[in-house]
């Protein structure tokens, strides 16, 4: 994401550490709040600190540099407070950063701060994942090129940029549409979009996107009573909550009545079919994310709520994963790991060699029924969210429930070819949204596509029956059949833990944890389970 934390976005930090106050190492806490005057860099100065001009950027470094030690009094007397808001900044700049002088100056600042007597944040979690220790992440580390690309083009380095650059490919095409739907020309003002993903965002209780797109949606000019609740934001956004609702949990639901009730003439307020189809894509934007997000475990962002503490770290302190699963006998793991890999890749092939075998089509049919009606538990339900995205929820009861329940009436599935993407849905958004459907395409495009050509330990590997199982069996998951799939397939290709880990993700990923992802691949990189 590239939204900055602005200065109208209230942190707090678990109600810890008011200015001035003395905290329990007997130290005064030399940071200021947000309602206190930041006399420290601005926002300009740690913009500049993006440019392209390595000149620029020194002297921007430079300037950090000194605002710092200027509200230190290191320079000279008559010192100031530094802001609550600088030293995050700080904080996020010495462990995202991939300038290797930002970020070790960034450190060296927080440092001297520190030994001054100001109470300095550190950050609750170690690597952008709570699922993949930060030692493993580095080892299968995106390339420095893609990270040193995302901070010059978008100011910062987020955690899903860093997870996703594992793929740098996807995260290119990623963050161009990205770009398009929240800040290029479009039928919807800025503010706008950042709050249709917010409200998006919490329908899967997703904190993260939620602090991310509140901080953009500020900083693009938005009132912030709109965030203490939905009754705040104008009857217009709250018209598109019944849509938000149905895309995030059972779009099947969707009827032409729903659209005409926002589009057509006479309905109040009334939406542009160019507004809608921008809100929509906004919308499925979010939601998709919020699996990301739940599904690799993404912690939140050291400059966010629930990202830090200024309080020291006891003696006794390791920090670690809360769901970290207990691994008692390694080598059996490894050993039934590398097992599981050698099924996999000898069904693959045997797959490929039964592909002249021809099926009928109640055969088909059959199958996908089967699939589609298959009881896969899903994890424990967690508790409630915070009040931040509970007040941002509509009708917070109504959840996915699996598309075919036993002993009900079921509704009719949908075949992909009645009503595909290359067909009507890319010339429908290219149409209202100029270039979007190119964009959009150019990521479907990359995603299906997306292989290294290998498995595990194996190297030249055709990965292609693998990724439609995969691809085939989330749209399972929604009701959508492909005539031309045998879903007997996924049966043989996807053992039960992996769809476990495919159907929570897909359709109940605050439910997603550490356990299920683990359960799942053990032998494979984490760069292939992303």
């Amino acid at each position: 994401m590239a939204s900055n934390p602005v200065t109208g976005f209230t942190y707090q930090a678990n109600g810890e550490n008011t200015p001035g106050r003395v905290s329990g190492s007997g130290r005064s806490c030399r940071h200021q709040s947000e309602s206190e005057s930041d006399v420290g860099p601005t926002v300009k100065t740690l913009a500049r600190l993006c440019s392209r001009d390595e000149d620029e950027r020194a002297a921007a470094l430079e300037e950090l540099s000194q605002g710092v030690l200027l509200c230190l009094g290191l320079d000279r007397p008559g010192s100031a407070l530094l802001s609550k808001q600088t030293l995050l900044h700080l904080l996020r700049l010495s462990l995202s950063c991939p300038l290797q002088e930002v970020r070790g100056r960034a450190t060296e600042l927080l440092r001297t701060a520190q030994e001054q007597g100001v109470e300095v944040p550190r950050a609750l979690a170690s690597g952008p994942s709570a699922f993949i220790h930060a030692k493993e992440m580095s080892k299968e580390g995106p390339d420095q090129d893609v990270l040193i690309e995302s901070f010059l083009s978008l100011g910062r380095v987020d955690h899903i940029t860093m997870v996703m650059a594992l793929h740098p490919a996807y995260l290119s095409c990623f963050l161009r549409t990205q770009h398009a739907l929240l800040e290029l020309d479009g039928p919807l003002p800025r503010h706008w979009r950042h709050y249709i993903a917010v409200t998006a965002a919490a329908r899967h209780h997703c904190t993260y996107l939620v602090q991310q797109h509140s901080a953009g949606f500020l900083e693009a000019g938005g009132e912030e009573s709109w965030l203490s609740g939905l009754e705040h934001a104008p009857t217009k956004l709250r018209s598109l909550q019944t849509l938000n609702r149905l895309l995030a949990h059972r779009p099947w639901l969707i009827t032409q009545q729903h659209i005409q009730e926002l589009v057509c003439p006479g309905a109040e307020p009334r939406w542009s079919l160019a507004e809608l189809i921008h809100a929509v894509v906004l919308m499925a934007h979010a939601h998709s994310l919020c699996s990301l997000v739940w599904g690799c475990g993404l912690n939140p962002e050291p400059d966010h709520i629930g990202g830090y503490t200024f309080q020291s770290p006891s003696p006794s302190h390791h920090p670690r994963s809360p769901h970290s699963p207990a691994h008692e006998d390694g080598r059996q793991e490894l050993v039934d790991g590398a097992m599981e890999v050698e099924v996999l890749m000898k069904r693959m092939v045997e797959l490929q060699q039964q592909q002249e075998e021809e099926c009928t089509q109640e055969e088909m049919v059959t199958r996908f029924e089967r699939e589609r009606s298959e009881s896969i538990p899903t994890a424990v339900v967690r508790g409630a969210p915070p009040d931040l995205v509970l007040c941002l929820v509509e009708d917070p009861e109504f959840r996915y429930e699996d598309f075919s329940p036993r002993g009900e009436q079921a509704p009719p599935t949908m075949r992909a070819q009645d009503y595909s993407w290359e067909d009507h849905g890319f010339s429908l958004v290219n149409r209202l949204l100029p270039d979007m459907g190119q964009l959009l395409d150019e990521k479907f495009q990359v995603v299906s596509n997306l292989t290294y050509h290998r498995m595990a330990m194996h190297e030249g590997v055709d990965t292609h029956t693998l990724r439609k199982a995969l691809w085939n069996y989330i749209h399972c998951l929604y009701g959508i059949r492909y005539d031309d799939y045998d879903y007997g397939s996924v049966n043989v290709l996807l053992e039960r833990s992996l769809k476990v880990f495919v159907k929570t993700m897909a359709c109940h990923p605050e439910q997603t944890t550490a356990r299920i992802y683990h359960a799942f691949w053990r032998h494979f990189r984490h760069s292939e389970k992303v």
